[in-house]
C-alpha cells in the first residue's frame, strides 16, 4: 500500500508539471526543454548571498555538520567523544539531541539585518541537512522543527523576513543524502537499529545501492512541498543528486519549479554540483573552490566563513574579511557569485567571528559596491602575479595582492580592483596603449574625491598610490574611456 501511495504521487508529480508546462507552453520536464532555462538577471546582478547550516548538529557542535554520521562510525573521533561524554549510542543518540536544539535566542529580524549590512543580495538557509531533521514545517515527517526542538518554522519564519526586509529568499535541500547517512549505526549496538526511530534513522542503506522509488518520489514530494509554502527564488542541491537514477525526478522537479516561477511571474534558480544538471538547465554551484577562468555561463561558489566546518562547532577557526572580500572580487570577475556560509549557535546565535567578518564585508561594499553589484566579466578575468585558485575544494592558498588586478563592466564602465593597497605604482598591463583596449579619458577612485594620478603608457596604465584609500582590504576605480 505504502509503494502505491509513493508511486500515485509521483505520477501526481508528473501531471502537475505537464499541465503547468500547457498552461505555460514552456517547461516539460525532458533535459531539451529545460534547456531553454536562462539565469535570471537577479541572480546575476547580486552576486553575494548567504548560506545557513542550522540544525540539530549545533547541540553537541563537535567536529562538523557531519556529527551526525559520524558518531556512528566505530572508532572515528566522533565516536570516542559522543561515548565519553553522553554515553552509549544504544542509549543516548543523534535523535536525543533535539529536545536540546531550543534555538531559544533565534530572531530572524535581527539575522537578516545583519545579512543586509553584510552587503548580501539573498539569503539560503538549510531546509533539510543530511541528518533528516526538517527544519520547516512539513506534512511528510514529524522529524522537523515546529513539531520538536524549538517548535518553530525556522524556514518560513526566515522566509517572511527575508522577503520583508527586501532580500531574495531561497533554500536548500540535502535530503537526498539521508538514503546513507546512518547506515554506520548498524554496523553495532545503537538506536539506528531500533525500530521505533526507523521513520528518522531509516533507510540507512549502503551508498552503492540504487535508492528507492519510494525514496526518490518522498525526495521529489518534500521539495515540491517547499516551492508551494515558501516559493523560494533559489532552490540549493548538494552533490548526490547526480546519481542516475534520480534523473527523471529531477526533470520532473525542475520542470515544476521552473513553471511555477511563471506562474509567480518571479525567475528562479536551481543550484547543482558537479555534472547533476546538464550545464545549460541550471547553475553550477563549485563547493571551496572557484572557476581559474571566466566561465561563459554564470556560477557559483559556496564557501563558508568556517574552515573546518560549515556548521557551529567549539573549536571551528574562521577566515577573515580580507580573504572574503577579495575572493569575491576573484569571483566577480570570472562570471560567478558567492555563497558565503555561516553556522549559528544552538540557541540561535551567530558567533562574533562571523559577524565581524560580515560586517567587515558590508563595509567594504558600501564604498565599492558598483564594481560588483550588477557587472558583467570584461574581456579577461585581471592579471597579477598571484595564481588563482580552480576547482572544488580549492581555497585560495596564497593571498591575493595590490598587484593583483580584476576587472569588471557595467554599461561603458570599467572597473579596476586592486585585491590590496598600493604604496607603490600600480602597472596594469591590459590597459596600455599597445594592448589595444582603448583610450582612457578619465579615472576615479570609489568612495573618494581625492584626485587619481594616472598615466597611460605603452605598456601599461600606471596608478600612483593613494595618500589614503577609502576602504581596507582592495579599492577600485571607475575608468571612463574616450568614445
Amino acid at each position: 500500500m505504502k509503494t502505491f501511495k509513493l508511486c500515485a504521487s509521483l505520477t501526481f508529480a508528473y501531471i502537475l508539471v505537464s499541465n503547468s508546462a500547457c498552461a505555460q507552453d514552456k517547461y516539460q520536464a525532458t533535459w531539451e526543454s529545460l534547456s531553454k532555462y536562462k539565469t535570471p538577471e537577479w541572480f546575476r546582478d547580486a552576486k553575494f548571498g548567504i548560506f545557513i547550516h542550522w540544525g540539530v548538529y549545533s547541540v553537541p557542535a563537535f567536529g562538523s555538520e557531519w556529527y551526525p554520521r559520524q558518531m556512528y562510525l566505530v572508532g572515528s573521533d566522533e565516536y570516542k567523544h559522543h561515548i565519553a561524554t553522553y554515553g552509549p549510542q544504544s542509549k543516548f543518540g543523534y535523535k536525543d539531541f533535539i529536545p536540546m536544539f531550543k534555538a531559544e535566542k533565534f530572531d530572524p529580524h535581527a539575522w537578516v539585518a545583519l545579512f543586509k549590512k553584510a552587503g548580501a543580495k539573498y539569503v539560503v538557509p538549510v531546509a533539510e541537512h543530511h541528518d533528516g531533521f526538517a527544519m520547516y514545517k512539513t506534512s511528510l515527517s514529524k522529524w522537523n522543527a515546529y513539531d520538536m526542538g524549538p517548535h518553530r518554522d525556522v524556514v518560513g519564519e526566515l522566509a517572511a523576513e527575508v522577503k520583508k526586509q527586501g532580500l531574495i529568499f531561497g533554500l536548500s535541500s540535502h535530503r537526498i543524502e539521508h538514503w546513507w547517512f546512518f547506515n554506520g549505526g548498524k554496523t553495532f549496538d545503537s538506536d539506528v537499529l531500533d525500530p521505533k526511530y526507523n521513520d528518522y534513522y531509516g533507510p540507512a542503506h549502503n551508498e552503492d545501492e540504487t535508492m528507492s522509488p519510494e525514496y526518490m518520489t518522498n525526495w521529489l514530494m518534500r521539495d515540491m512541498e517547499l516551492v508551494n509554502n515558501y516559493q523560494p527564488q533559489l532552490v540549493w542541491f548538494d552533490w548526490w543528486i547526480e546519481q542516475p537514477a534520480l534523473d527523471p525526478y529531477k526533470k520532473s522537479f525542475a520542470a515544476f519549479y521552473y513553471n511555477k516561477g511563471l506562474d509567480w511571474n518571479k525567475d528562479v534558480v536551481i543550484n547543482y554540483k558537479n555534472n547533476s544538471f546538464p550545464e545549460n538547465t541550471a547553475v553550477l554551484d563549485i563547493e571551496r573552490g572557484k572557476q581559474g577562468e571566466i566561465r561563459a555561463l554564470p556560477w557559483q561558489t559556496d564557501d563558508a566563513i568556517g574552515n573546518q566546518s560549515w556548521g557551529y562547532t567549539t573549536t571551528n577557526t574562521f577566515k577573515d574579511a580580507r580573504y572574503v572580500v577579495t575572493n569575491l572580487i576573484d569571483i566577480v570577475s570570472k562570471n560567478g557569485n558567492l555563497l558565503l556560509n555561516i553556522g549559528p549557535k544552538s540557541d540561535g546565535t551567530i558567533t562574533d567571528q562571523e559577524t565581524q567578518v560580515l560586517l567587515g564585508t558590508g563595509k567594504w561594499l558600501d564604498v565599492n559596491g558598483a564594481a560588483i553589484y550588477g557587472t558583467r566579466p570584461w574581456k579577461i578575468y585581471g592579471e597579477g602575479p598571484t595564481k588563482s585558485a580552480s576547482g572544488s575544494f580549492g581555497d585560495q592558498k596564497e593571498p591575493f595582492t595590490w598587484r593583483d588586478v580584476r576587472f569588471t563592466t557595467k554599461n561603458e564602465t570599467l572597473f579596476v580592483t586592486s585585491l590590496g593597497l598600493a604604496d607603490q605604482n600600480l602597472n596594469i598591463k591590459a590597459l596600455g596603449i599597445k594592448a589595444g583596449n582603448g583610450k582612457i579619458a578619465g579615472i576615479k577612485m570609489l568612495g573618494s574625491s581625492q584626485k587619481v594620478t594616472w598615466q597611460q603608457k605603452d605598456d601599461a596604465l600606471t596608478i600612483a598610490p593613494a595618500k589614503n584609500y577609502p576602504s581596507e582590504y582592495a579599492v577600485s576605480y571607475e575608468v571612463e574611456f574616450v568614445r
